[in-house]
């Protein structure tokens, strides 16, 4: 990666750093296994993590109930993970769900939260967006609010514009704080974060997180981190001077997603990090995921060991 100064900007003090989009345990009836939950999120933040980020797609978040979401909070804050170590998404069907959850995770101190634009309608007007987070904004009524607004226009099938991004600051400044863009497309991420310097941006395609870092963006909420955070850690740490090997590294491991046609990218995170801990318990998933087939698993556990084995810190 050619190296590159980054943009002169103030650090965004809201949110910035590296949050893992934390994949979470299952057990064999799809049932949360949070002994593992919280066991993996402290290995993310002993690993130099900022924070971890709960519930979001990478966590087959909308696949839990609220009951579900509300007790892993508590019981990852039970644990000893601080409040400021968590984003939590809330992002549900009904609006009123994820006022409920926002509200739920305010009372506990967990003020860093991330919202997706509802999407059970197809392409709604930038108004109808902005009054729909704006009502979850106003029902949670918390001035220490930090939210994140979701854009992942591939699962919601639409996103937030600059123009609803620029609204919904302008209506609930200091609590709309940023955005996380999974959208996969670098220039969308580099015009993100030139036109809100003022906003924390976030991105999910890990090879884009150095370039955006390099023109003020403040960091990433990606699913590598799970396997990978230290790397991740080293490319944030000085995304202007990114080792070619490093750079070599995450692509590799990003291969092993489309090694075999269709495979979940969820799957296939949970199949490495088998392969790394050696614990076959993180092959579960819940439906309507499914873990992949036999010969799907060896073929990202194979890669995965051709890739990693003379490595000893991901």
């Amino acid at each position: 990666m050619a190296a590159q100064h980054p943009k002169e900007s103030p650090l965004n003090p809201d949110i910035h750093g590296l949050w893992p989009a934390l994949l979470l345990p299952m057990d064999a009836s799809g049932a949360l296994d949070t002994p593992r939950a919280i066991a993996h999120a402290q290995r993310m933040l002993q690993a130099g993590c900022d924070g971890v980020t709960l519930f979001g797609t990478t966590g087959e978040g909308p696949a839990f109930t609220m009951a579900e979401r509300k007790a892993l909070l508590e019981s990852l804050l039970g644990a000893g993970v601080r409040a400021d170590q968590v984003v939590v998404t809330t992002t549900t069907l009904a609006l009123d769900d994820a006022i409920e959850l926002g509200r739920h995770a305010s009372r506990l101190g967990v003020h860093r939260q991330m919202l997706m634009p509802p999407f059970f309608f197809n392409q709604p007007k930038d108004a109808g967006i902005v009054e729909a987070v704006s009502q979850v904004v106003r029902g949670i009524g918390d001035d220490r609010l930090k939210l994140l607004l979701y854009h992942f226009p591939a699962m919601s099938t639409f996103g937030f514009s600059h123009a609803a991004i620029a609204e919904l600051v302008k209506r609930h400044p200091g609590q709309v704080v940023g955005v996380k863009d999974s959208s996969g497309d670098l220039a969308h991420s580099l015009a993100l974060a030139k036109a809100f310097p003022q906003l924390a941006i976030l991105v999910g395609a890990e090879p884009h997180v150095a370039p955006v870092m390099c023109e003020g963006g403040s960091g990433s909420i990606n699913g590598l981190a799970n396997i990978a955070p230290r790397l991740m850690k080293r490319v944030m740490s000085a995304p202007a001077q990114v080792a070619p090997a490093d750079a070599q590294l995450i692509l590799d491991l990003l291969q092993l997603l489309s090694i075999l046609p269709g495979m979940p990218f969820v799957g296939v995170y949970k199949a490495m990090l088998a392969e790394q801990t050696g614990d076959n318990a993180w092959l579960h998933m819940r439906a309507p995921l499914s873990p992949l087939d036999n010969t799907e698993l060896q073929s990202v556990r194979s890669g995965y060991r051709a890739i990693t084995g003379a490595l000893s810190q991901l």
